[in-house]
């Protein structure tokens, strides 16, 4: 907890100013019961009307004092908890984006949205709460059990005990407590996780009519985290009747010896309702420092969640390696695996001169996409050495090899945004550009149909465009950076043979320096590439031209002839 508690040494003479003000109130508060004592033990027996005129006075210049005091100080404590998590949740937000693919994976993407939602807020609550009643509710006890002590020992032994005794039971609950609020905390992932499924598989759901089992699915971990909500609520909930019955409890106590004390003429009847008042202000106080140990037990939960990722240490550190190639880009001995059980690719190799084309082709799991994303280090080769620019990638600073690429995958998205945005994707590349990178893509024929052209707004997830068009956006997106070397993972599975034979015709005639590298279930999307790898459960079964492999690789052989015509 203790990386989140640095963020409040920038606002550290705001706080410090926080705390003297809030300090100044809990004084001005607790001199009020002396005042009502002195006018009921000397101002009303002596028939002072003046003195009590003044004392009264007095005591609500005091009170109106403590009010602008503690409102002053709750504005300032806002103020810091805001800034506070303004700046923590930027700089998680900035780690998020940092983490490693592989990084990404372990702590899954749920959980990510949770910790930059739930937990900030968590965290902003704790110091916000801690800033407002942690330092006046302590004072405002400790500061009464002092003047107790000084009025009357034998009724301020009383309040000791009971104080005591509150701040064990609260200490014991919370405690408990925290563990408690941490596994709701991985209950809610689960709920997050759930809704971000069905939210981008919507249409999936509908069209397989599976919207019973995943309102069962749901409702499922919404239960299970509503039971932990509620084992750590129970917890928790053990907190408040505790300490009211301790400090109800004591008040009687306090009441009784007080009522004997004064008959037997130990005490005057002053100091016994000034004992009231301060027994009232101690039990304010300790209930807020209850409610305020709740908000520390689910902010240092939220905390440390936060921390695992600010001080998650970077796994793809930039190598030094004198080693060279004169591949552009290639594989030599790869292996890889997601979970380090066993291997999603073993023993990969080739190499691929600047300009040629590269086709992968191979069914589904077969590791096709891994072996593009090793390429670009979205994750690091267990084994072996991948090249890029002649280099090893492990060598290459993350910015400048990412410059060098760009891809269309699977499943990307589109932004809620114009055309224009989509593919510019915040490059602020020139509208010609983006325009010339459209034509290439084969998307400016539907861009100009469009009501406003490249200012016409997308939905989310561009879901008032066919697949096509989707992926023909794609394409011009990585088409408009000008990468040395683009990736096309299946950009083409929505469009039709004939403007997927234009599209690669205008990326050769239009980007003729471009090393391609061509995923696809289509023989034809890969016919004229200078090699194709044919994958097979990870492993390159065989590698060749398209007449090398018609004749050397039967199972390539056998895939051509199901797709007719693709010979001819």
């Amino acid at each position: 907890m203790g990386t989140v508690l640095g963020y409040l040494r920038p606002h550290g003479v705001r706080v410090a100013c926080g705390v003297t003000v809030k300090f100044t109130a809990a004084l001005l508060e607790l001199v009020l019961p002396l005042l009502l004592e002195h006018i009921v033990d000397v101002s009303v027996p002596a028939r002072d009307l003046a003195a009590i005129w003044i004392c009264g006075g007095l005591m609500a210049a005091l009170a109106f004092g403590a009010a602008f005091c503690n409102i002053t100080a709750n504005r300032m404590a806002a103020w810091v908890s805001m800034e506070v998590t303004k700046t923590l949740r930027g700089d998680l937000y900035s780690r998020t984006q940092r983490l490693s693919c592989a990084q990404m994976d372990r702590f899954s993407a749920s959980s990510l949205v949770s910790r930059l939602t739930n937990d900030t807020y968590n965290v902003h609550q704790m110091f916000d709460k801690v800033q407002r009643g942690g330092i006046r509710a302590p004072m405002l006890v400790l500061g009464g059990l002092v003047l107790t002590f000084l009025l009357e020992p034998a009724l301020a032994a009383v309040q000791l005990a009971v104080s005591l005794l509150t701040f064990l039971t609260i200490w014991r609950v919370t405690r408990r407590g925290i563990p408690h609020y941490a596994a709701a905390q991985e209950a809610g992932d689960t709920v997050v996780r759930i809704i971000r499924e069905n939210a981008s598989g919507v249409r999936v759901i509908k069209a397989l009519a599976g919207q019973s089992r995943e309102r069962r699915r749901f409702g499922e971990a919404n239960e299970a985290s509503r039971r932990a909500e509620e084992t750590a609520g129970c917890v928790m909930a053990a907190a408040n009747p505790l300490t009211d019955l301790l400090l109800n409890t004591g008040l009687v106590l306090v009441v009784l010896v007080g009522a004997l004390r004064v008959d037997a003429g130990q005490m005057p009847p002053g100091q016994i309702v000034a004992f009231l008042s301060y027994f009232t202000l101690i039990q304010t106080a300790t209930l807020g420092i209850a409610k305020v140990f709740i908000r520390i037990s689910k902010g240092a939960a939220s905390a440390r969640r936060i921390e695992e990722i600010l001080l998650e240490p970077e796994d793809q550190l930039l190598r030094t390696s004198e080693a060279a190639s004169r591949a552009e880009l290639g594989m030599e001995g790869v292996s890889f695996s997601y979970l380090g059980v066993e291997r999603d690719l073993a023993d990969v190799t080739f190499s691929l001169k600047k300009g040629e084309t590269l086709g992968i082709l191979g069914p589904t799991g077969s590791g096709k996409s891994t072996l593009a994303a090793l390429l670009m280090r979205l994750y690091d080769a267990g084994e072996g050495v991948v090249w890029a620019g002649g280099r090893d990638v492990g060598s290459i600073p993350q910015a400048a090899l990412r410059s060098r690429f760009g891809v269309v995958f699977q499943n990307e998205a589109l932004l809620n945004d114009s055309v224009y945005e989509n593919i510019s994707f915040l490059r602020n590349i020139p509208r010609e550009e983006v325009a010339a990178a459209a034509k290439t893509a084969q998307a400016w024929d539907f861009i100009q149909a469009l009501p406003e052209g490249l200012d016409s707004r997308l939905d989310i997830r561009g879901a008032n465009l066919s697949g096509g068009q989707r992926q023909r956006l794609l394409v011009a997106r990585a088409l408009a950076g000008k990468p040395a070397v683009l990736v096309l993972d299946s950009a083409d599975s929505a469009l039709d043979y004939a403007t997927a034979a234009a599209l690669r015709a205008a990326v050769r005639r239009d980007c003729p320096g471009v090393t391609l590298v061509v995923i696809s279930e289509r023989v034809a999307s890969l016919r004229d590439a200078d090699r194709i790898l044919v994958l097979e459960e990870g492993r390159v079964t065989a590698q060749g031209t398209h007449g090398e492999l018609l004749e050397s690789c039967a199972r390539y052989r056998r895939i051509a002839e199901l797709q007719k015509g693709v010979l001819l």
